[in-house]
């Protein structure tokens, strides 16, 4: 007969039996499928929904919380690994706004002034004859050449090993600025690898380590550092890749630099940066502040930039944001501050826009009590267009046509436009493939189709000279003047011929003629071919490139400009 124990424990088995048989008193409630919002923001991210294509991560947070995060597609096209909320994506100039923060971190503590000399802390940085401040560097104000542009001028590929000293040591190099500082606007990536070196010189460690104990840590980023060694292994990260024919192919990135660049993160790691901005555990809110602030020039003119990320309006709503694009990777990080709102969205092919994703998904969330500013298209400009007029675009004879046809040259930034007629239909050629339609609107006005924003052709004369004035968004406006082409012959093209050093870049191109055609040729380069636009100006793969002459007519030199690079000299050898 069992004992006493053995019987307690036959009759709890017992017990456990039936009551695991009996219905719970509690129905189980049925397992509910994604939210009609899950569905949709799928729906949105559906071509990044495939193993074989590269992918995307999306956080979305509101109110605090978390609402939405995913992985699409594939982090390594090579192994089939997926990308998930924990993947590090490599965010390009999203960055940015950590260069930033550290810089204000330390201004905080005393340890430097926003308004301070670059050369105070980088003395290798040449002296311009005008005091470059850090706050200059913070907000593209700066005047100082991008070191991408110098860099591909200099022969170097954007997939070498390039490293801070590198950039240093070209900018101690430079003689000439692209303007006085605080002057203008103008993107600047060398601005942001100066201010990274000043936090490394001032606090005594690393880029990389300070932003790790002093950003990343406090704020739980744990998956989140600077890539400031291109050997380093980095776990779930993924790589970038462009469109190849019908696939794919690596687009390979060796950054060892950072602070314009180089931070790896994930999507919802970006969001925790976020929240810092709305109830701050790092910097003060004073820092918050500065950051979110528009920076102005010396007129007193703002352009839409803060510090490390720019302030912009979607249907009236204000939003702070800044993108981000290296190699194959796009990224975007969006804060809506009203509506505590913030969206990041990562991706690593080359062809993905992921800022249209971004307002897609505000669309969603932002309650629509911001009625959209209204369109200011009826001004002299457009002569009272109507809304109707522009989606029903007039039908012009291919004779009004023809008398807009020719090329247009802007005096200002020296750059030429041809327009042309191809299938009854006006063309706008920037060059190099870069062609948009216009559709007429009136009998000398076109709306430009397929680009961002609202742009606006209109051909005029003046004192016989005809004109072309593009206005953009209301806004700015370009007049160029039209112009006769160079008639060109092998003698003519001779007087360019010949080796011209920049010893800016301590570069050398060698120009050659070639049927009716410059040859450039560099160490590092591809050769390719020229041809004059007007004049003693060519453009050109590596920038717009303006011959110069002496006293005697003489070509002895050039200068090249390419967006973010101005000027810059190279003399005949």
């Amino acid at each position: 007969m069992p004992n006493l124990a053995a019987r307690l424990v036959i009759s709890l088995l017992l017990l456990i039996g039936l009551s695991a048989c009996q219905p719970s008193s509690k129905p189980e409630k049925p397992l509910n499928g994604p939210s009609q919002q899950t569905l949709e923001f799928d729906r949105l991210f559906t071509q990044f929904d495939d193993i074989n294509k590269p992918g995307a991560s999306v956080a979305v947070m509101q109110d605090g919380e978390i609402i939405f995060s995913k992985g699409y597609g594939s982090a390594n096209l090579e192994y089939d690994i997926p990308v998930t909320p924990e993947t590090m994506f490599h965010v390009a100039s999203v960055s940015k706004q950590f260069t930033v923060f550290a810089i204000l971190l330390l201004a905080e503590e005393g340890k430097l002034n926003f308004d301070d000399d670059i050369r105070q802390y980088i003395p290798e940085v040449p002296d311009f004859g005008h005091t470059i401040t850090l706050r200059h560097l913070a907000s593209h104000t700066s005047g100082m050449r991008d070191q991408w542009n110098l860099l591909r001028m200099a022969g170097w590929r954007l997939d070498d090993v390039i490293t801070t000293e590198h950039v240093l040591k070209m900018v101690a190099k430079q003689k000439e600025l692209n303007f006085k500082p605080g002057e203008e606007f103008l993107y600047s990536n060398t601005g942001f690898t100066l201010l990274a070196e000043v936090v490394a010189r001032v606090s005594g460690k690393s880029f990389a380590q300070f932003t790790q104990e002093r950003l990343f840590t406090p704020l739980n980023m744990s998956n989140s550092l600077f890539y400031d060694d291109h050997q380093k292994i980095v776990s779930n990260r993924a790589y970038s890749y462009e469109r190849s024919g019908n696939g794919y192919k690596k687009s390979v990135l060796n950054f060892s630099n950072v602070g314009a660049t180089s931070l790896f993160t994930t999507a919802e790691d970006l969001l925790k940066w976020s929240a810092n901005f709305t109830e701050p555990t790092v910097g003060s809110p004073a820092v918050i502040e500065q950051m979110n602030t528009l920076a102005s020039l010396n007129n007193g003119e703002t352009f839409g930039g803060a510090y490390g990320q720019f302030i912009s309006y979607y249907k009236g709503t204000k939003y702070i944001q800044h993108s981000g694009g290296d190699a194959g990777f796009r990224s975007y990080l969006a804060r809506f501050p009203k509506q505590n709102l913030a969206i990041a969205i990562l991706n690593n092919g080359a062809d993905a826009r992921p800022w249209e994703l971004a307002l897609q998904i505000a669309d969603r969330l932002i309650k629509k009590n911001n009625p959209p500013p209204q369109n200011a298209i009826a001004d002299a400009f457009l002569e009272s267009i109507s809304p109707k007029q522009i989606s029903d675009s007039l039908e012009l004879s291919e004779d009004i046509l023809n008398a807009f046809v020719g090329h247009y040259w802007y005096e200002p930034e020296t750059y030429s436009r041809e327009i042309y007629l191809e299938n009854g239909k006006l063309m706008y050629s920037r060059g190099q493939d870069d062609v948009s339609a216009l559709a007429p609107i009136s009998k000398n006005t076109f709306k430009m189709l397929n680009v961002e924003g609202e742009i606006y052709v209109k051909f005029t004369k003046n004192d016989e000279k005809s004109l072309m004035t593009v206005k953009v968004d209301n806004v700015d406006t370009y007049v160029s003047v039209a112009y006769t082409p160079v008639k060109i012959t092998k003698t003519w093209l001779s007087q360019f011929a010949g080796s011209y050093f920049s010893p800016e870049l301590s570069s050398t191109y060698h120009f050659s003629p070639e049927n009716k055609q410059l040859k450039i040729s560099h160490h590092r380069l591809s050769d390719h071919y020229i041809a004059p636009v007007k004049d003693d100006f060519f453009s050109s793969q590596i920038g717009d490139i303006l011959f110069e002459r002496d006293v005697h007519g003489k070509v002895n030199g050039f200068r090249i400009s390419n967006g973010r690079v101005r000027n810059l000299y190279f003399r005949k050898l």
